[in-house]
């Protein structure tokens, strides 16, 4: 009889790379898969569910992201993000189209966040990812890569 054991990597064979993903004219649910991928770690072979091994993602020109889908004409008006404050009446409202043009990081930010595990370490893991609503971002000379 054969017992194979599950593979669980320890903190010093960890290794997290910078990735620098340019945002301009990608479709943003297309862009959320790979970034929620990058982050969580399932593009290496030593993935293991429960364990971080992602990478640092950083996302460039969030202000140029495109949006598709069956209401393509509408979906920059129907589609809304909502915020409550916590007090009574504090539920805030925005379309995607104001979300675009005020906050633009936040369309990326939520979609990638729907995507990753709704617990501590999915929290956690949300906070290695940097979003830009510009070409420019602070973490050194890294090169954009095309996240296909």
């Amino acid at each position: 009889m054969k017992v194979y054991k599950s593979y669980y990597p320890k903190a010093a064979e960890i290794e997290r790379a910078w990735v620098v993903v340019d945002a301009a004219g990608q479709n943003l649910g297309r862009l959320a898969t790979k970034i929620a991928s990058l982050l969580l770690g399932k593009h290496k072979p030593t993935f293991t569910p429960g364990v971080e091994l992602g990478d640092y993602v950083i996302v460039i020109n969030a202000q140029k992201i495109a949006v598709t889908g069956t209401k393509t004409s509408t979906k920059l008006t129907t589609k809304m993000y909502h915020h409550h404050s916590g007090y009574p009446g504090g539920l805030k409202t925005i379309s995607l189209r104001d979300q675009l043009q005020t906050r633009p990081e936040r369309v990326i930010r939520s979609a990638v966040w729907g995507m990753l595990p709704h617990n501590r370490m999915g929290r956690h893991i949300l906070k290695n990812l940097k979003v830009y609503a510009g070409p420019e971002h602070p973490h050194g000379p890294q090169k954009p890569q095309q996240v296909a």
